[in-house]
């Protein structure tokens, strides 16, 4: 079972340049703006994974009442998926949804 360690931090971030502020509702793991993450835990929060690299956002899937952004590590490949954020960037969000119905 995965272990949860709460972790709202701001960042810069390393794909758009955008400075990222803290989530404030639960943990902040993506950036609003261009929807990129960063492979940096092995359990939420941890910041254990010697990875590091960028996670560029594939899809979107359907989560209870909600959706999750899709995600693949452009350096190992791996998949991950994050719930969307209430500030994060719709349009983005529609066109990843759109993208992943024409594939």
């Amino acid at each position: 079972m995965k272990q949860f360690n709460m972790l709202d931090e701001g960042f810069i971030c390393e794909h758009c340049g955008e400075n990222v502020p803290k989530l404030n509702y639960t943990a902040r793991d993506h950036c609003p703006f261009c929807l990129y993450s960063k492979h940096v835990d092995i359990n939420p929060g941890d910041r254990e994974n010697s990875c590091k690299g960028l996670m560029r956002p594939i899809g979107i899937e359907k989560f209870k009442h909600t959706y999750k952004i899709v995600y693949e590590c452009d350096k190992c490949h791996m998949r991950h998926k994050n719930i969307v954020a209430n500030d994060d960037n719709m349009d983005l969000i529609i066109q990843l949804s759109v993208q992943e119905k024409k594939d």
